[in-house]
């Protein structure tokens, strides 16, 4: 598959994503393989595991709004915590509303 033919959502993961999923696939699916070649427990496979399904997802999102989408990416990739995501985006959608 070609660069260009990569779906968003794809796009839109770093290496190291890519690479999980990989080793991931390779191990036909069992995160207790993944965590002895990563050297982690279960639970912290599993956890890296759900943050890329919630990137993934927001990666699929059509038509949201960039500002809240960036919000969320961040706060999915701990570099903003949720309840200041949360906070973040009610304001903005309250001051968005209060515009029109």
């Amino acid at each position: 598959m070609s660069v260009e033919m990569l779906p968003d959502w794809m796009a839109e993961l770093e290496e190291e994503d890519l690479a999980f999923i990989k080793r991931f696939l390779l191990s036909s699916g069992s995160l207790k393989e993944v965590a002895g070649a990563y050297g982690v427990t279960y639970p912290t496979v599993r956890l890296r595991l759900d943050r890329l399904i919630q990137k993934i997802r927001l990666g699929e999102q059509t038509g949201a709004d960039p500002y809240v989408s960036l919000i969320k990416r961040l706060a999915v990739n701990d570099k903003l915590d949720f309840d200041t995501a949360k906070l973040l985006i009610q304001e903005y959608k309250r001051n968005k509303k209060e515009g029109t």
